[in-house]
């Protein structure tokens, strides 16, 4: 299957060239009873519709030709396929977040011998920084995966949250 690869964004999958929707609700961790991690070999099932538009070129055309054709392909959710490879997107730190870190590891590592003016600063500092590291901590790693379905299609850098475990 040849053909521009799809990337997708949450909560509506867009890919280029084209739309792709995601209709339905995804498998999230409260429903899901914790955190899903994807690995690859893993069977999965597709948790919701999903519908992928867009200009079609076909195999063996120029590029040049490219939105002879607009196709649309939709995908039922519970269509089964193997996850192929998992791709964690690190989140990003901020300066705040790096310099909570840095003091809180000075924190637990030297603040039983530091003088207690030192040691008190100190943990004023860490306290002042613990907000935008609880709010790192709640933003989650982006997963997104490559599934190959059972009937032949591949979908790519989908987001992890649109697959339920098979």
């Amino acid at each position: 299957m040849s053909g521009p690869e799809v990337g997708w964004d949450d909560p509506v999958l867009c890919g280029t060239p084209g739309d792709a929707t995601f209709t339905g609700s995804p498998v999230t961790d409260e429903e899901d009873e914790g955190s899903m991690t994807l690995k690859v070999g893993q069977r999965v099932r597709l948790a919701a519709d999903l519908r992928l538009a867009g200009s079609v070129t076909p195999a063996g055309e120029p590029p040049e030709e490219t939105g002879a054709f607009a196709a649309s392909l939709a995908l039922a959710a519970g269509i089964e396929g193997t996850v192929e490879r998992v791709d964690e997107h690190d989140r990003q730190q901020s300066h705040e977040v790096r310099e909570y870190l840095r003091l809180k590891s000075l924190l637990d590592d030297f603040g039983h011998q530091m003088p207690s003016a030192s040691r008190k600063q100190l943990e004023e500092q860490v306290g002042a920084l613990e907000e935008q590291w609880v709010a790192y901590q709640r933003r989650m790693l982006r997963v997104t995966v490559r599934v190959r379905l059972d009937n032949g299609f591949v979908l790519d850098d989908a987001p992890e949250e649109a697959f339920a475990s098979a």
